[in-house]
């Protein structure tokens, strides 16, 4: 059975569907299916919710907003690693805490930042080449036979 990979990033980014698929080629499973919302799903939401006079905080305790949410958390829950690709916005960082708490490997692959966050040496590893990661994920797979 191929580890599982929970590929975090944000639905702005057109790289996530390239780093799925690099990550696809070194045989592990990759679950990147939140990117097929598109770009927009966000402020999509966001309108619809407005439209019908709820705030964010009635938004979130609607069918949508937990629907979607049950749906990320699943995979995250079932996912091995997961591996956040910048540039990601705040809910990444959220779901690779939460999946960092529960004793999981995580590792962020960084663009070029403008700002430096110590915080990220929560992070199981930091790269900033997807060869570095590649060559993480292939010791990993190794050690799991």
């Amino acid at each position: 059975m191929a580890m599982k990979v929970y590929l975090i990033g944000s639905l702005r980014n057109p790289e996530v569907p390239k780093l799925a698929n690099q990550i696809r080629e070194l045989g592990f499973e990759v679950f990147d299916d939140w990117y097929a919302a598109g770009p927009e799903a966000d402020d999509k939401w966001r309108d619809y919710e407005k439209g019908r006079g709820h705030s964010f905080k009635e938004a979130l305790k609607g069918y949508a907003a937990k629907h979607v949410f049950q749906f990320d958390r699943k995979h995250l829950d079932e996912c091995d690693i997961a591996v956040l690709q910048m540039p990601a916005g705040k809910s990444g960082h959220l779901e690779l805490g939460v999946h960092l708490g529960k004793g999981k490997r995580g590792y962020i692959l960084v663009d070029d930042p403008e700002r430096w966050d110590v915080m990220y040496l929560f992070a199981t590893g930091v790269f900033d080449d997807f060869n570095e990661l590649k060559a993480e994920l292939k010791k990993l797979k190794k050690e799991a036979k």
